[in-house]
């Protein structure tokens, strides 16, 4: 299992970096937001920059993100958006210096790379979560915010259930029980890292993906592809994110279809990724996933206090 983390304390601080694509900010108003919570926020230069389809240069938002890991100030780190860029940075990261400081980090999407990067070599937990722009900024319903928080300040301990909200109703693919790490993210980003130093670690995790954008056919293809690059023999079971533009019964088909001959426990529909509400996931984390009860619990402390 990957290490628990320290908590994010009262009244620390949240640095603010942008290792994907650029966004515009309002600072001010971020500013406001985390004061209104009791925290101060410390915004990285890339975070400000644009440099085509990436927020600054690789140099810049490689050294914003271990800058934001060395500095002992910075109680977390929150990343501005998605978009692209992350994989640039996996061969430039020094996980020696992320092992020697361990704090939460959260981002989804094209921060997925950097997930399953830092679990691998650094061997702490990180938060698949919302970022400030879209997700924290933009309002998501509730329990977007709550369900970050709730994680990062330590209020749920080994043997507590991560809730799901009742309005959004989770389909068992195939039912079972299965202990594991919980690993994953983004499909794509996911597929895209087969083949290099940086690829999924599977034995025996309970993978979750999630994806956006991407047609029936393709989220076929990534699943393939998992398949044929031997991951998907490799898992104890399946954690299915938001798969943001899909019939949902088209999907359940595939899944069907892709997971069946595997006999492990599948879930489906959980509140993750590129949707409202975008629920906190531990990446890293030991968790009980019991499909057909429909519930998933945390089998270890994923923070303490420092």
């Amino acid at each position: 299992m990957s290490k628990a983390v320290p908590a994010l304390r009262a009244e620390g601080v949240i640095g603010l970096i942008a290792p994907a694509g650029p966004a515009a900010l309002d600072v001010d108003k971020a500013r406001r937001w985390m004061d209104s919570r009791g925290y101060t926020l410390r915004v990285f230069p890339g975070v400000g920059q644009r440099d085509g389809y990436l927020a600054g240069s690789d140099d810049v938002r490689i050294n914003d993100l271990h800058e934001a890991f060395a500095d002992t100030s910075i109680d977390a780190i929150f990343c501005l958006r998605g978009g692209y860029g992350t994989p640039r940075l996996l061969d430039r990261l020094d996980f020696d210096l992320l092992k020697a400081n361990p704090k939460p980090f959260v981002g989804y999407s094209d921060i997925t790379a950097l997930h399953v990067a830092i679990n691998r070599y650094a061997g702490f937990v990180t938060f698949h979560g919302p970022m400030l722009n879209a997700d924290l900024l933009g309002e998501k319903q509730q329990p977007t915010e709550s369900s970050l928080f709730s994680l990062l300040r330590g209020q749920l301990k080994a043997g507590s259930a991560l809730s799901h909200p009742v309005a959004f109703p989770l389909t068992t693919i195939e039912p079972g029980i299965a202990r594991g790490r919980l690993l994953g993210g983004n499909l794509s980003m996911i597929a895209a890292t087969m083949g290099t130093a940086y690829e999924l670690d599977a034995k025996g995790i309970i993978l979750f993906i999630e994806d956006i954008n991407e047609p029936l056919y393709r989220i076929d293809r990534l699943l393939t592809h998992l398949r044929l690059a031997g991951k998907l023999a490799q898992v104890a079971g399946v954690l299915v994110g938001d798969v943001a533009g899909v019939e949902s019964a088209a999907l359940e088909c595939l899944l069907k279809q892709t997971f069946e001959p595997l006999r492990i426990p599948v879930l489906s529909g959980w509140r993750s990724g590129h949707c409202d509400p975008n629920l906190t996931l531990p990446m890293g984390a030991w968790v009980r996933l019991d499909a057909g009860e429909r519930t998933l619990v945390l089998e270890q402390d994923v923070v303490f206090k420092a």
